[in-house]
Formats: structure tokens, C-alpha cells, sequence
């Protein structure tokens, strides 16, 4: 274990852990759920796969400019070092505030909740039995971190190990016995299709609604950056660990959606509310539920155990910066952790819970996240412009092929994103920008006060 003794961290963290939770912290409860919504807007199987397929290409190059950010300011605090260095720190701020108050907790708390959902197919809950496991899920996996980031990403480790093993074996299940459960649910799923287009009838419009829904069950592809100053060799490690990972996440999730449509027909596909479940009773029988119902419990669980650990890394590098109470930078003394982020994103998660349900904490601020995506990508021609000022010479490139084309069209991609959620969801995105909003005074405040 080596020590960063310039900010307090131990880099603990290496390519198997960081590619873990790359591909751990995606790979949660979206893919047992959104293939439905993917499908509902685009009626074809051809369609739907390139809808998946888009996502993982899209998400790839959202990779690729985060390694190349990373690579230039591998600090602990990722999107918000980028925004703060690239732009302003009052758009850093931002992000870190609209993480706490809205993105990275209202994920933790959704993502509890589903898998306090998926438990109760064991262990009927009533709703405030629901929020209690939900809960107890949450301040389990925040004490698991308080204790140490090695015992964070270990379990994330082991989770995402066994989770994509887990994954694997239904796809093997699937192909090997799906034909003999429905041997003609591919055909059947063709003729189910209202046109023989590519988009099954759908339009330009509903394939960037699908485009939507895939892209959030590829969500938190970013939040590896949040601890960089635990990684060992951070400018080499995240890089590499994003682009393996993303990898990885690509190619299970278009895999998956195939077995999906080799074991159903497409209007069951387009219809179902727990696809995954669906397809293990189509093959496994009814037993197939409870089977699914144990794995995305487990693939919820591991996926929250990363989520946790990357929130508090942001806070204490924004205390750090004098944007929040002094205190809250403090490491813990023998464990070395960001322990007071951690118990503040701990209660107000848990108070998230308790208080919204599951479909106001993801629509109020999905399109708000992809703003900040879309100025990360612009971000970085500010970035290599100020190095390239101040010492002279271009800095190195990660990837030299991807430059400057790829920030392009991720940022074109992510403002168009925004743009489609505000025309759907006018009254939701009011809301969630508001509430970003809010951060522009605080920010002021907390700027005055550190001058005096």
C-alpha cells in the first residue's frame, strides 16, 4: 500500500478494483428493467440491439473523455475537478451540490430501494418494512467504507466478480435451453414487428427516447474518477479501468437482450414489467422467478456498494476547495477515509428514502446530469488549452485517434439528451434545475465566508 502524503489517502486502489467498479457500479438494477422500455419504443429486435449498442458506443466515448481528463487532473473528485478546472469552480460546485441534494444520493436511495424490492420476493415487506431494509442496506455498505476504501472496493471486488459470473450463466442457460422452451420466439418476435424498418415503425424521436432509456442502465460509468487519489498510478489505472469495464458492460448487455428475445416474443419483451424474471420462468419454470429475484438482489446490492464509496470522495475534495464546512475534509485518523462524507451521504440517502418514492428520485434529475457531461466533454479543449499556455507544449494524449472528434459528438450527443428530456418532462426539468439553481447563492456564501 502506498500513501499520498500530500492529501491524507493510501492508494490502495488497482486495475482489477477499479475495473470493478466500473463495471460494478453500472451493471445494477437497469438492465432487469429498461430492455422494456428500449423496446416499447422501438418494436424490433435489430432496432432495439442497435439501440443497446448506440448507448454502449455512446457511453464509450463519455469514457474516453473522462480517461483523458483524468489523465490530466487525477485528483480525487472527478467531474466536479473537471468542471471546477475547465470552467469555474462555481460550476465544480454545482455538480458536488446537485450530487448530494439530488443525483448520487437519490441513486443510493433508488437503488435500495430496489433492492429492498427484489428481497421481498423472500421475505414479504410491507412499505415501511421496504424502508427499513432499504435503509439498513445503505448504512450497512457506508459503514463497510467508513472502516477503509480497501474493504469498500474488495467487496466490489467480489460482487461484480460474481454478479457478471452470475450473468454469463443465464446467457449459457438461455442459449442452451431457450430454444427448447420457444424455438420459434425469434420468428414470432420478427412477425410481431408492425414494419419490416430497421426502427420497427418507430421514429428518429422514439429511437433517442430508447437511446435515453439505455443510457441510464449505463449510468455511474464516471464515478471510478471519484477516487483517484487512492489509486495506484491513477493517470494509467482509471483510464484503462474505464475502457475495460465499459467493454465488458457492452458486450454482457447486448448479449443479455439477445437471450431476452431468443426465449421471448416481442410482445412479451415490449410489455413485461420484470423481463429478466419472465425469461428465467420461460426457461427455468416458475422457479426462474425466485432465481432472477435472488440475482438482481445481489447485482443491486454489489452495485450500490460502489456507488457508496465514490459519493464522499466529491464532498471532501469540495471541502477541501473551502466549498464546504472545514470539517467535513477531515480523513478519519487510523482509517484514512473521507468518514464524515461518508455518514452525511449515509443519513440524507436514508432520509431519500423515506421520503420520495422510486420514479421522482431518477426523473427529477436525469437530464441535469447530462448537462454536466456535455460541458465536461467542452471542458477538456479548455483544459489542454490552459496547459498547453502555461507550459508551452500540448499535453500527451490518451487516445491521440479520438481527438478532438470524440468530445464533439459526446457533448452534441449529451446537450441533445437535455434537450429531448425538457420537450417530455417540462415540468420535471423545471424542478430539477431549480434545484441545481439554488447552489448559485450558497456558493457565494461559502466564498465569502472563506475570504473572511
Amino acid at each position: 500500500m502506498t500513501s499520498n502524503k500530500s492529501t491524507g489517502f493510501s492508494r490502495v486502489i488497482r486495475l482489477p478494483h477499479a475495473t470493478a467498479m466500473v463495471v460494478g457500479t453500472i451493471i445494477g438494477a437497469s438492465i432487469f428493467v429498461q430492455p422494456s422500455e428500449v423496446t416499447g419504443r422501438i418494436p424490433s429486435i435489430e432496432g432495439a440491439l442497435l439501440v443497446w449498442l448506440v448507448a454502449g458506443i455512446l457511453t464509450f466515448f463519455g469514457c474516453i473523455v473522462t480517461a483523458e481528463m483524468s489523465s490530466l487532473k487525477p485528483y480525487s473528485g472527478g467531474v466536479y475537478v473537471f468542471l471546477r478546472d475547465a470552467f469555474s469552480p462555481l460550476l465544480g460546485f454545482l455538480w458536488g451540490w446537485a450530487m448530494f441534494w439530488t443525483m448520487h444520493s437519490g441513486i443510493i436511495a433508488a437503488i435500495a430501494t430496489v433492492f429492498a424490492r427484489y428481497l421481498g420476493w423472500f421475505f414479504p415487506l410491507d412499505p415501511t418494512g421496504l424502508r427499513i431494509v432499504a435503509v439498513s442496506a445503505i448504512l450497512a455498505l457506508s459503514a463497510i467504507n467508513y472502516l477503509g476504501v480497501k474493504h469498500g472496493s474488495t467487496l466490489q471486488t467480489v460482487f461484480t466478480f460474481v454478479k457478471v459470473g452470475a450473468v454469463v450463466l443465464m446467457v449459457a442457460i438461455g442459449i442452451t435451453l431457450g430454444g427448447g422452451v420457444n424455438a420459434s420466439a425469434p420468428e414470432a418476435a420478427r412477425s410481431a414487428s408492425p414494419t419490416d424498418s430497421l426502427l420497427g415503425g418507430g421514429s428518429a424521436a422514439d429511437f433517442l427516447f430508447a437511446l435515453v432509456a439505455g443510457l441510464f442502465a449505463f449510468g455511474g460509468w464516471h464515478m471510478v474518477t471519484y477516487s483517484a487519489e487512492e489509486t495506484v498510478n491513477a493517470k494509467r489505472t482509471i483510464p484503462r479501468a474505464l475502457l475495460i469495464g465499459i467493454g465488458i458492460v457492452t458486450a454482457v448487455y447486448v448479449i443479455l437482450n439477445a437471450v431476452y428475445f431468443y426465449v421471448l416474443p416481442l410482445e412479451t419483451v415490449i410489455s413485461s414489467e420484470r423481463i429478466a424474471a419472465d425469461a428465467a420462468d420461460a426457461v427455468l419454470g416458475q422457479g426462474g422467478g425466485a432465481v432472477m429475484s435472488g440475482l438482481v438482489a445481489f447485482s443491486t446490492f454489489g452495485g450500490l456498494a460502489g456507488i457508496v464509496l465514490a459519493g464522499p470522495r466529491v464532498y471532501h475534495a469540495m471541502a477541501r476547495d473551502g466549498l464546504l464546512f472545514s470539517w467535513i475534509k477531515r480523513l478519519h485518523p487510523t482509517r484514512g477515509t473521507p468518514h464524515r462524507a461518508i455518514v452525511l451521504q449515509a443519513i440524507w440517502a436514508s432520509v431519500l428514502v423515506w421520503t420520495e418514492s422510486y420514479r421522482t428520485l431518477f426523473t427529477r434529475v436525469t437530464y441535469t446530469e447530462w448537462i454536466f457531461f456535455g460541458l465536461m466533454a467542452l471542458g477538456l479543449f479548455a483544459v489542454r488549452k490552459a496547459i498547453h499556455s502555461e507550459r508551452g507544449t500540448a499535453p500527451p494524449l490518451v487516445h491521440r485517434w479520438a481527438y478532438p472528434w470524440v468530445p464533439i459528438v459526446f457533448a452534441a450527443c449529451s446537450f441533445a439528451i437535455v434537450i429531448n428530456h425538457i420537450i417530455a418532462e417540462p415540468r420535471e426539468s423545471a424542478i430539477g434545475m431549480g434545484l441545481v439553481l439554488i447552489g448559485v447563492p450558497i456558493y457565494f456564501v461559502a466564498k465569502t465566508r472563506r475570504r473572511t
